[in-house]
């Protein structure tokens, strides 16, 4: 099955780059990829597996694929929504929809999924098991659309479940890996501080919630130099400041926004007990009234170390001519709700190398500028679909 599906993935190899670039020509937001959601399920008319659409919170689609014999199940996860984000890549199929781009690499997910899914469908007689293709929407937007997916209860039956990444961290044909916490979680919050306003000319009549926010800014960044295991990682942004006002006024109220990220859950239970403590220290110190929204999106993204080990070591065995390279990642700082999927199913979450060719410095994910070398697609197909075989073969054996 293996040779038959590397060969299959070779020939389809163009289809995969013409749907990425029609993909990436129409982006769509998180929660509203109805057209790109279409796209998908279209792909599917006519093929023998089971589609449900509009799983979880939004444009999710499941497609499920009974292999010849009954035995394990696992999940493949692509995403497929865009970033509201203008385009400046300068690429011939650049996005239509002004304001909107494929600026992390769903599209590229995507794409190759749905090839490889159909290679799949073609050749599950000799499967000994069932796949779940995942095409997941709203990645890019909290709550994102994993958590509710999850919680719809369609992927209980799951033994196991992997994704990919495209990253240009490293060329086309290097496979990345990492065990354990490999991306940060993250928190939202969003403070508005109530004081006393007033004539510049009289402070002593009014409570500058300015002068409280300015030290609140200061405070909160000591959680992480003196509040944190110094072995642990964590960071706290104060994105927005929003107290702009008249140069002879004390203002009465203003409003900061910001994101916070954190290396695992003790790092993430340390940040919001101090956090808040911080807050309420603000209105004691200054006697003004705080009103905090805080909300965590998405938790760390926890590799498990025993399915890690079987990914490394089946795609190294692959010995593939277009997988040049597979390495151990450093852990990523950036997050990713794959991580919710993982904390109910052991699984992996690993990497694909996708820098353009002749390009020393490349513009890393979201960047207006964002490219990639679509050999990266290829690879990504082969090496999701070597981990396929080599997990049923270990299961058959």
């Amino acid at each position: 099955m293996r040779s038959k599906l590397m060969e299959m993935l070779e020939s389809r190899k163009d289809e995969m780059i013409k749907i990425r670039r029609h993909l990436h020509e129409n982006p769509e937001l998180s929660f509203k990829e109805e057209k790109t959601a279409n796209y998908i399920a279209d792909f599917y008319q006519g093929k023998d597996v089971e589609v449900e659409r509009n799983v979880g919170n939004g444009y999710g689609i499941i497609v499920t694929i009974k292999g010849g014999k009954p035995g394990k199940t696992i999940g493949l996860r692509a995403d497929f929504d865009a970033l509201p984000i203008t385009e400046e890549a300068d690429v011939p199929f650049k996005s239509k929809n002004d304001g909107v781009m494929h600026a992390c690499g769903h599209d590229a997910h995507t794409a190759y999924m749905l090839v490889l899914a159909d290679c799949l469908i073609q050749l599950k007689d000799q499967i000994n098991g069932t796949i779940k293709i995942i095409h997941q929407h709203a990645e890019e937007q909290p709550p994102g659309g994993a958590k509710s997916i999850v919680e719809s209860g369609v992927l209980d039956d799951l033994d196991n479940i992997f994704g990919i990444h495209i990253l240009p961290l490293a060329p086309a044909g290097t496979v990345g890996y990492h065990s354990g916490y490999s991306f940060n979680g993250r928190s939202y919050f969003k403070l508005k501080i109530k004081g006393t306003g007033g004539h510049g000319s009289s402070p002593h009549m009014a409570n500058d919630s300015i002068v409280a926010g300015a030290y609140f800014v200061t405070a909160v960044q000591t959680v992480i130099s003196r509040r944190m295991d110094p072995m642990k990682a964590g960071v706290i942004t104060v994105g927005s400041f929003d107290g702009k006002g008249s140069f002879n006024v004390i203002k009465d109220s203003i409003e900061l926004e910001g994101d916070i990220r954190y290396s695992d859950d003790d790092a993430k239970a340390v940040i919001d007990k101090e956090f808040h403590r911080i807050v309420k220290g603000i209105e004691e110190l200054f006697g003004v009234t705080c009103e905090l929204t805080y909300t965590s999106d998405y938790p760390p993204l926890y590799n498990d170390p025993e399915v890690t080990a079987f990914v490394a070591e089946a795609l190294k065995n692959s010995k593939d001519q277009d997988m040049k390279e597979v390495v151990e990642f450093p852990k990523l700082s950036p997050s990713e709700d794959f991580a919710y999927y993982l904390e109910k199913i052991k699984g992996c979450y690993f990497f694909i190398g996708c820098t353009p060719k002749g390009v020393e410095k490349p513009y890393f994910n979201h960047h207006p500028k964002f490219d990639i070398d679509e050999d990266a697609l290829l690879v990504s197909a082969k090496a999701v679909g070597n981990v396929v075989c080599s997990y049923f073969e270990q299961e058959n054996a």
